[in-house]
């Protein structure tokens, strides 16, 4: 909206020519969604507070958690409110690829806030079957997939690109382009509701991912800086970057309360809501195998999972203490803040890592 105006009065204030910018866009959208997530998370904790919105604990889970039963939760409504009203605010709005973020993140959201209903307002422990669910994560991840591939103008976005290598470049028909962006949304949704175990421990690497998705955001939507790094250029993925600054800014906003001990849990409303919007991110980026080496903390948490339930069905026995595997560590000895800090850099340094991709090629 403000970009619109700025540039409607742009003849007449030429210094508004500096929101032309993506990259003063991007801050000042990070900015915003930070000091809405600040403004309004006291009022919105203070709200689940009231109707006794608040955490259930396992009891076979770390005996330190039982002390966060009732910690108001579904605070992930925050992080979406910010991330929306930030993206409004600076994005230019005609560009296909902002809506469909805010789509796809509104709706892994919408499943999100159910299951969280069912299970702390209408007391249903299980909350939303699983198979439902997924069956309704699909429905978002299929749609996002098959309207990306529909809107694509070139080779270059429907390609698969494989890192470090500049001439390796798999062409995609739409049933492999569909797969490969449905498995990105879908599995990077649940992902990091998996790693949504402490407090904190999933938002800052969710934070730092979408910080090394806005640098390819801006590269692949600047056709010079593309052509020079060897990535693929997509047009209109700039815009993206404004989309990554909200989401960091939410996220780091969202932090200030979510930090050891955390006043409110984010829920599945925001877990599943930004692991949709960062796979799609990638997607739209061409950048699957570097998001999932950003994001290489959510695919450890859910790998663990999956070894575990695997291992259990097969031997009957159990690979680690208890899965995902922040709990092992924590059944291990390790203190919660620990556990999140020693995750913290570890992710910091897988998001390094995926960023030095844009130069070894």
């Amino acid at each position: 909206m403000l970009y619109w105006l700025a540039h409607a009065l742009e003849p007449k204030l030429r210094l508004l020519n500096v929101f032309s910018y993506i990259t003063l866009r991007a801050l000042l959208a990070t900015m915003t969604a930070l000091v809405v997530a600040l403004a309004i998370g006291p009022a919105m904790i203070r709200r689940l507070s009231l109707r006794q919105i608040g955490q259930v604990v396992r009891d076979d889970g770390p005996q330190s958690h039982l002390k966060k039963a009732g910690t108001p939760t579904m605070g992930g409504a925050l992080i979406l409110v910010a991330i929306l009203l930030a993206t409004l605010l600076w994005a230019d709005l005609s560009n296909r690829f902002v809506w469909l973020a805010l789509a796809v993140m509104s709706g892994g959201g919408a499943v999100g806030f159910y299951d969280d209903y069912l299970k702390l307002v209408v007391g249903n422990s299980r909350g939303l079957a699983p198979r439902w669910k997924y069956f309704w994560q699909s429905v978002i991840g299929l749609t996002a997939a098959v309207v990306l591939y529909h809107l694509a103008r070139g080779p270059s976005e429907t390609s698969f690109y494989v890192p470090f290598f500049k001439n390796i470049v798999l062409p995609l028909g739409e049933g492999g382009f569909v797969l490969i962006a449905y498995l990105m949304i879908v599995g990077m949704s649940n992902a990091v509701n998996l790693t949504d175990g402490l407090d904190g421990l999933a938002i800052m690497p969710a934070v730092m991912v979408a910080a090394g998705l806005a640098v390819f955001a801006y590269v692949s939507g600047n056709a010079l800086f593309a052509e020079y790094l060897q990535v693929p250029a997509v047009r209109g993925a700039g815009e993206l970057m404004i989309y990554c600054g909200a989401m960091a800014g939410a996220g780091l906003g969202f932090l200030w309360f979510n930090s050891y001990p955390a006043q409110v849990f984010m829920g599945d409303i925001g877990a599943l809501a930004l692991g949709a919007g960062l796979g799609f991110v990638a997607v739209v980026v061409r950048q699957e195998v570097v998001a999932l080496v950003m994001g290489g903390i959510f695919v450890l948490e859910t790998a663990s999972v999956m070894l575990q339930v695997a291992s259990f069905k097969l031997t009957g026995r159990r690979i680690f203490r208890m899965a995902p595997i922040h709990h092992h560590f924590e059944l291990k000895g390790w203190a919660e803040p620990k556990v999140i800090v020693r995750f913290w850099i570890i992710s910091l340094l897988l998001v390094l890592a995926g960023l030095t991709t844009l130069k070894l090629r």
